[in-house]
């Protein structure tokens, strides 16, 4: 086991972290940048190390000034969390080069599955379902027509290396594919710096499944069934839960298994997500892995029993997983809602600033996951979640009941929050039946809201 690692990130994540290894005995580096000095969870670490100012561009997203502080920190390992260089495959090549591991899937599988496009063609190796889509690249507007007409409107142009709905348009006829087409590229390019696209069917009205998947460099690789990410805002999630409702059981296990059989092929080990779009006749489609811990992690180590992060590290130091298939079993129902400094009654403009009041929820079954606490600046410069918080209860239908009541509790003043259209949610007639989709939150919930 590791001795000390070094957490590259930031707020909820790297205190998660920090937890983590205090529980398996590690010590602990942390870095941060000009935005985050204070911030009471540093002084949760053994220490805590400035690697440049607020831009994330010049702290978290520079590969060298993390390996500098790995090495400072005389640390073995950097756990990435999410999001910044999480996924970062040269960046994970790097820290192993430097002999410090990095926490997550070996490079070769973030290769395979970082790329969407190469993605699909591991899935359909692996004999997972895919949404009908291009043969590769799209490079020409002729090659966009022709695969259109060929499968029909609507169409999705995507960005190979999109994600967060970046270099992501749906075109529905052939003026709006070609002017399409050069948007996405467009928007792929400043963002991923690779302006690469492709082409999908489009799915009306689709239900976003995700798979948890653990593995081994041992070879071994399990599921920890589900989540059912559907809420979401133009393609950023505010709501997960476990079990997804309404789920046939036949297509629970198929599509658990389709993900373990993709991890394998892809020679994947860690913590990872397939994620798969649901369409009303219950097909399922692989879209995309995502190699690293998921923000809504905690949603499974709740339905579950597992520690996730635990596992994670554990795995990267070259042990065998503490659990075979056959121990993981999915107990009671679990939600998660994303607490973000953000105003649901302006267009959901961010809401930076000085947090005066900060009022948590508690009692039986309510679990948050957050880093801050009164008197917390929450700076302009990172993603705009404060708070994960989450609930485990025997039945959904109690679940939702105690999240209700969670919300009610939880009080925050100085900063606006999306506390408000969570409320909303959780007592829409559609939502509590389970009949949600990818589109519910623009198309049902907000315009009942004006």
């Amino acid at each position: 086991m590791f001795q000390r690692i070094l957490v590259a990130n930031r707020g909820e994540i790297a205190l998660r972290v920090i937890r983590a290894c205090r529980d398996l005995g590690i010590e602990v580096a942390v870095v941060y940048s000009e935005a985050d000095r204070g911030a009471p969870y540093l002084e949760l670490a053994d220490q805590a190390i400035c690697i440049g100012p607020g831009v994330a561009t010049e702290s978290y997203l520079k590969p060298a000034r993390i390996i500098a502080a790995a090495e400072l920190a005389n640390a073995e390992a950097i756990h990435p969390g999410y999001g910044f260089l999480s996924e970062n495959a040269a960046f994970a090549q790097q820290c192993r080069d430097c002999n410090i591991e990095f926490i997550g899937p070996p490079a070769s599988a973030m290769h395979r599955l970082g790329n969407k496009n190469q993605a699909k063609q591991v899935a359909r190796e692996a004999n997972v379902p895919t949404v009908p889509g291009s043969d590769g690249l799209i490079n020409t507007d002729e090659e966009a027509l022709h695969f259109a007409h060929v499968v029909g409107y609507p169409v999705l142009i995507k960005a190979s290396a999109g994600g967060g709905g970046r270099g992501m348009r749906v075109a529905r006829n052939d003026e709006t594919l070609l002017t399409g087409l050069s948007g996405a590229k467009a928007e792929a390019e400043a963002a991923f710096k690779d302006g690469s696209v492709y082409l999908e069917k489009f799915l009306d009205l689709p239900r976003h499944i995700e798979v948890q998947i653990i593995g081994d460099q041992h070879g071994n690789v399990i599921h920890l069934f589900e989540r059912d990410c559907s809420l979401q805002r133009r393609h950023q999630k505010l709501v997960e839960e476990s079990p997804a409702p309404n789920l046939p059981e036949k297509v629970r296990q198929a599509m658990c298994e389709a993900a373990v059989r993709l991890a394998k092929t892809a020679g994947y080990y860690s913590a990872g997500t397939c994620e798969f779009l649901l369409d009303k006749q219950f097909n399922f489609y692989f879209i995309e892995v995502n190699a690293r811990i998921q923000v809504e992690h905690p949603v499974t180590e709740l339905v579950t029993g597992v520690d996730l992060i635990r596992e994670q590290i554990r795995v990267a130091a070259g042990e065998k997983l503490s659990y075979s298939q056959a121990d993981i079993k999915l107990t009671g129902a679990a939600i998660e809602v994303r607490i973000n400094a953000e105003d649901p009654a302006n267009d959901f403009r961010p809401s930076p600033g000085v947090v005066k009041t900060w009022r948590p929820p508690g009692g039986p079954g309510v679990r948050l996951d957050t880093h801050v606490s009164a008197g917390y600046r929450v700076p302009p410069n990172y993603d705009s979640m404060v708070a994960k918080l989450l609930v485990h209860q025997p039945t959904r239908e109690l679940a939702f009941a105690v999240m209700r009541r969670a919300l009610r509790e939880f009080q925050v003043e100085g900063i606006a929050t999306t506390i408000p259209i969570h409320k909303q949610i959780f007592n829409t007639p559609e939502f509590i039946d389970g009949n949600v989709d990818t589109t519910f939150i623009e198309r049902v919930l907000l315009p009942r809201g004006k």
